[in-house]
Parts: C-alpha cells; structure tokens; sequence
C-alpha cells in the first residue's frame, strides 16, 4: 500500500455492514464473520474494541479476511500498542474513535488515508500504570501491600531465538541474526526490569539480604511523571494513581543504590509471618528447612517489617512497629514527616533517629486513630523519615471499620 499512501479511501463503520446473521456488538468490533465482505471490500472499517474483541490484531485479521483496506481501531486505553501486521492499522482512543464516527454519519462519501508512522518525541507521559496491571488490596493477606512496586511493562522490545518450538504471533524474524523480536505488554515484561535492577543493586551491596533490597526499591521509588504531576492509573475511569495500583511507586535505579535506611527482614522473621496466617510448622519447615516452633501471633501481620503499612480494619486507635537500619552516614539523623491518610490521625514516636557507628538500628512505633465515624473506604498517605540527603518514604493504606454493618 506504499505506492497508494496519498490516496484517500472510503471509510465505513463495522455495525453499518454487518452480516445478515451477525450480532451488532460483534459487528461493532469486526468479530471475525460478523461483516459483509461486499460491503466491506476496499474500505477502511472503524471497530471498537469490547468484552468480546479486545485486540486490534484480531479485527485487522476480520478486515483482510473481508479484503478490507485497512483499520481503525477506537480502544479503551492507548498506551499499549499491539502489531497489526495484515492490513494498515491506526489505533486511537474512544474520544477520537466517536468523533470518527460522527464523522462517518455527517457525510454521504466519508474517507481517510493512512500516513507513514512517526516518531512523535516529548509528547508522552509516564510513569502511566497500565489498565492490566494487577491491582490490590491482597486478599490472602490483607496486611501486605500489593502490588509492592512498579516498573516498565508496555511496548517492550523483545527478543528469542528462533530454534524456540512456539512463536509468539506478530513476531517478526531477523534475517540476518537466529532470533526473533516483538514488541510485548504486561507484568511479565516489567518483572525483567525489576529482576536486572536486582541482580545490579546486589552486585553493589552483596550482603544486603531479598528484603533489604526490595526496601531500597520501595522507599525510593517515584510517584510523579516526568513533568512532576501525580502518576495516572488506567481503569474506568483514569485516576490518580494510589499504592494499590504502583505499590511504593515507579522503580528509581540511581536512587535505590543509596536509600539511606532500610526496612530488613530474615528467614525467622518469614517463618513467623507464615505462621501467623495459619500455617504449621510442619508446612513452614519444608520452606526454611528447619524445625524451630511456630511462633507467630495475629498482631506480628501488622508489625511485619514491610517497606509499608497497611491496616485494612481500623476500628480503635491501634498501634504498629517497624525497625530501619542505616546504610548510609554513621552519623546520621533522620526526622519523620507524616502524610497522613485522610480520615485518620497518625503519629510516629520517636520523631528523631539518631544514628551513629554504635548504633544502626532503630525501632519506631506508628499509632493510627480513626477520625471518621462511619464505614471507610481506603485511604493513602505517606512516612517520610528525612536526613537532608535521602528521602525514605513508605506508603501508608488505612481502612476506617468504626461503625461495622451487617445484612
């Protein structure tokens, strides 16, 4: 279709050239079958996307079946970028996908031309939580935030070997080199990034343990794009992003090298956690491969040493401790500066760690007292424990229970 790109083409929407015995959502999607291929053939068809046709890919297949010309596909969010390898295809949101529709319906002979792609710089914004994104609060532990952080996961460039026995479709092969790339979306793509970033912080700090890592990366992670606005979440409808959608935040390599405290826990501390949520020793030894007792009580869920605290039913004023060692400065001294989660009064005793060569941790205890007295939803703030040069934050979740109902 190079040759013919300054052509302009007739444009038709799916649902107006159904097939006499196709549904009219299935139409308005371009579900495979659902289009009358004399209608449709030379054209240009305006899909959505819906519950049953949520790929662009699927509906390019539908319109070349139909010898369509090309396709635009209106989609709920247009972060994520599929291929669309057997017709020309243009991917816009629902906004711009209704005004191409309006358009279709204002005039007896409505077209469009397909441009070559480009490169548009400056224009984006992120970090942008994707509408796939698992999202918390956790289930199976409530105490535990989820997810715990946030990292690239939309559009990454990958690649594999062709020996590999399953291809990914949409793949396109290197002639010249064994493997194949294409462009991929979803947590799995974001767990490399995390997983390199690792393996690139212990490296720098061998004897640094999992969970003083995963603190690193938490208590400096970002919550604000790059033009310093509040992080946005995809869903219905876009919101601003909260830790049960980026954990602590966007992953900030440079900073998490150097974090200043750190949240630590160690295998006993597991064991007790495992413990706690009803686990046996039994269970719980074929994990630490030791026998010690189970020694877990329901208040250490909440006193667990995450890089967090939430408190998913605050009913009276309850109170938590966390411990942080210093990995910065021997001499150092941090303040803490409470953000607190609206609806609650929170304060933190002490208000000042003081380090120094002798001393490198410190216990600190947070009291949460609710202020609404009805039925909460949850709500975020933040801790802050501040020395000048590092800034080790950790994301607060409180859910006020004061007033509980029944059906």
């Amino acid at each position: 279709m190079d040759k013919d790109l300054d052509k302009f083409y007739p444009i038709v929407y799916g649902e107006d050239i159904m097939s006499t015995d196709a549904y009219e959502d299935d139409a308005r999607s371009c579900v495979a079958d659902s289009l009358n291929a004399t209608l449709a053939r030379g054209k240009v068809l305006l899909c959505f996307e819906s519950r049953i046709q949520k790929y662009p890919v699927n509906a390019a297949r539908t319109v070349k079946k139909v010898q369509g010309i090309g396709l635009v596909f209106g989609k709920f969010q247009t972060k994520e970028v599929s291929l669309c390898l057997d017709v020309p295809c243009a991917q816009v949101d629902f906004t711009i996908g209704t005004s191409l529709l309006t358009y279709i319906g204002s005039t007896s002979n409505p077209i469009v031309k397909f441009n070559l792609p480009r490169t548009v710089v400056g224009q984006q914004v992120s970090p942008h939580v994707a509408l796939f994104s698992s999202r918390g609060p956790s289930s199976l532990s409530p105490t535990v935030l989820k997810p715990d952080i946030a990292a690239p996961g939309v559009d990454i460039l990958a690649s594999w070997s062709t020996a590999a026995a399953a291809q990914p479709s949409g793949a396109i092969e290197n002639h010249l080199h064994p493997f194949k790339f294409k462009f991929a979306s979803g947590t799995s793509m974001a767990c490399p990034h995390i997983s390199a970033i690792v393996c690139l912080l212990k490296s720098i700090h061998p004897s640094w343990s999992p969970a003083a890592i995963k603190s690193a990366l938490v208590t400096t992670a970002s919550l604000t794009d790059e033009y310093g606005q509040a992080a946005v979440a995809e869903g219905a409808p876009h919101k601003q992003a909260d830790p049960f959608d980026y954990g602590g935040g966007h992953v900030n390599p440079d900073k998490a090298i150097d974090p200043g405290l750190i949240y630590d826990l160690d295998v006993k501390d597991h064991a007790r956690f495992l413990c706690a949520l009803g686990y046996n020793a039994t269970a719980i030894s074929l994990l630490t491969r030791t026998n010690a007792p189970c020694r877990g009580t329901a208040n250490f869920l909440a006193n667990f040493n995450l890089p967090s605290i939430t408190i998913p039913q605050l009913k009276n004023c309850m109170t938590v401790s966390r411990i942080v060692t210093n990995v910065g400065p021997d001499l150092s001294i941090y303040t803490a500066t409470i953000q607190a989660p609206p609806g609650t009064d929170v304060m933190v005793e002490p208000p000042i760690l003081a380090f120094n060569s002798d001393v490198k941790k410190l216990k600190f205890k947070v009291t949460f007292c609710p202020m609404l007295r009805v039925q909460g939803t949850y709500s975020f703030g933040n801790l802050l424990w501040e020395d000048g040069l590092h800034v080790v934050r950790i994301p607060l979740i409180v859910r006020s229970t004061v007033q509980e109902y029944y059906h």
